[in-house]
């Protein structure tokens, strides 16, 4: 059985926005079981995890002899290893990580800014003049991907790693207030969320934080 780390408190107060959360989904959508080590913040920057993330960052992966690193990285590794989130056909397949390679490297960064933007930067000088260009170049890839997805329910035929991806990343956007201007990608996260592989996964990562509150 594979173990995962997560935080034993969670910044984000249960809200499953941390990047153990996707890695759950994935475990969640193909019926692995798995174990969760729990870590604190000042676990992080020991030599023991240290040695599984050299980065000293959440999640981290162990399955036998093998231990990952990164969100992305440990999702294509589930997806690749048990059935249900890479279609069968090698082309269907390719698109699919396309899609999980553009949820990490194109839509996230943008939001990633403006989110530390809105936690650390609302009492600068710069913050007001900044924001809405921070904003904006989220609103770029917004329109993008709207006009990409059009009417379609997923990203490239059935649901796939790649939504998985992205719906996590979306997800970061709720305190902005930005998805709710493009319908289409708020429909889109909200039938993400009504998976039952995601109901788990929320529930699970929300029983940790709730039980650090107690």
């Amino acid at each position: 059985m594979p173990t995962i780390t997560a935080f034993a408190s969670s910044p984000d107060r249960g809200r499953g926005q941390a990047r153990d959360m996707r890695v759950r989904w994935a475990l969640e959508e193909v019926g692995q079981p798995y174990d969760v080590r729990l870590v604190s913040f000042e676990d992080l920057k020991q030599p023991p995890h240290r040695a599984l993330h050299p980065f000293g960052q959440i999640p981290t992966y162990e399955d036998g002899d093998l231990a990952l690193f990164e969100s992305g990285a440990i999702v294509l590794h589930i997806a690749e290893r048990h059935a249900g989130l890479l279609p069968l056909d090698a082309n269907g397949r390719s698109r699919a990580i396309a899609w999980m390679f553009a949820a990490l490297n194109t839509v996230e960064p943008p939001i990633i800014e403006l989110g530390m933007a809105m936690l650390l930067e609302r009492d600068r000088s710069w913050y007001a003049e900044r924001l809405p260009m921070l904003q904006d170049r989220v609103r770029v890839r917004l329109g993008e991907l709207s006009r990409h997805l059009g009417n379609a329910e997923w990203l490239d035929g059935a649901f796939s790693a790649g939504d998985l991806m992205m719906v996590t990343m979306l997800r970061r956007l709720n305190p902005s207030g930005l998805l709710e201007e493009y319908p289409d990608l708020a429909a889109y996260v909200a039938r993400g969320e009504a998976r039952p592989a995601f109901q788990q996964a929320f529930a699970a990562q929300l029983a940790v934080f709730n039980a650090a509150r107690s």
